[in-house]
């Protein structure tokens, strides 16, 4: 096993380097760019920045070039202003000496500053995080205590009313977009045109510091409580279903009809036979999860309900071709996906013995 986890370690570098290079290089062919941004805003057009370099060129369509290839929009700019925007940006180095040496600096995790916010990424990802960790932890969570017995029921009762009706309900909630629902329940409860019973901005009330602490949990779950249920409709769905034919298939199989025939009752038999081998495909994907849901950012969410996370950053990030910020969390969030996928494969050796990833090949 410990060949295994090596094995594994050192494939992270190959496969964090390819990320980073593809997406690089994706970049350089983008139209528009940090410089093109700036000499919208300081023209005083940056609302229509999006339309003029859709056209086609820009900095780093050129590969980062200097004054000869121009930049659209720059019409009467001193050529020499120009060219210290490039050097600010680092964009007057050709774009494989730029590659390395972001490379060279996210080894020692030095994700630099901010092209247009003069803060540090690591100060403004920091600052996004409590929103995002609230949004995708206790989604997951609720995701899990409500699917997985959810899914033990459907399959305990395969075929009954119950089954039936959970599932229509399941395939509704699937249906309507998270998005939707998030402004139904503005309308509803947040003041849209009916009542005014929750919040519709931030995690917190002004001045909730002086409150005592159970006053600030109340308040923090007040907060949470629209962008929660919009984020939980139909994301149990697949988790749901995926432990309902866990179950159905471990339940049909020869041992637990041996345990019925020893006279194990039922009880005995789902959660002290089956349980453990049925969940080990959900298990085993809860430390991957953590970064789809916990770190990705839910943007349409925290639009609607005005919190300042993790998706807003990066929607913004690309709009105004803030790189530093677009690929620190890129590597960042990448270099964290792959090591929980180690960590998810530990889990199944730790829920299931019998897993052996040395002898398959690693």
């Amino acid at each position: 096993m410990l060949a295994y986890i090596v094995r594994r370690l050192l494939l992270i570098v190959p496969t964090l380097f390819g990320v980073m290079i593809i997406n690089f290089a994706v970049v350089q062919v983008v139209p528009g760019g940090p410089v093109e941004q700036l000499i919208a805003e300081i023209q005083g057009t940056a609302a229509s920045a999006t339309a003029r370099v859709a056209g086609g060129g820009g900095e780093i369509a050129a590969g980062g070039g200097g004054g000869g290839t121009g930049y659209r929009g720059a019409q009467g700019l001193d050529p020499a202003f120009i060219a210290q925007l490039e050097r600010t940006f680092g964009l007057d180095k050709p774009a494989h000496e730029r590659f390395l040496l972001m490379m060279r600096r996210y080894l020692t995790f030095d994700f630099g500053e901010s092209y247009f916010q003069n803060r540090s990424v690591v100060d403004i990802v920091l600052s996004k995080m409590p929103v995002s960790i609230s949004l995708g932890l206790w989604t997951t969570l609720l995701v899990y205590l409500i699917a997985i017995p959810l899914g033990i029921g459907k399959a305990v009762r395969d075929g009954s009313p119950f089954d039936v009706w959970t599932s229509v309900i399941i395939v509704v909630g699937q249906a309507i977009p998270s998005f939707l629902f998030a402004i139904l329940l503005v309308v509803l409860f947040a003041g849209g045109s009916y009542v005014q019973w929750f919040p519709l901005r931030g995690l917190a009330s002004p001045g909730i510091e002086a409150l005592p602490w159970w006053d600030q949990a109340i308040d923090y779950v007040w907060h949470l409580a629209l962008p929660l249920t919009a984020l939980l409709v139909g994301s149990f769905a697949t988790l749901t279903m995926l432990t309902k034919n866990s179950f159905l298939e471990e339940i049909n199989k020869l041992y637990v009809t041996t345990a019925r025939a020893k006279g194990l009752g039922e009880r005995r038999v789902l959660y002290g036979h089956v349980f453990r081998n049925a969940m080990l495909i959900v298990i085993a994907g809860f430390p991957s999860l953590i970064v789809s849901v916990l770190f990705t950012g839910a943007l349409t969410i925290e639009i609607i309900f005005s919190l300042d996370g993790l998706g807003l950053l990066g929607f913004e990030s690309a709009i105004r071709r803030d790189y530093p910020i677009m690929f620190a969390t890129l590597y960042f969030f990448t270099l964290l996906g792959l090591v929980l996928r180690l960590v998810g494969d530990l889990v199944y050796v730790a829920v299931d013995p019998r897993i052996d990833f040395e002898r398959r090949g690693g």
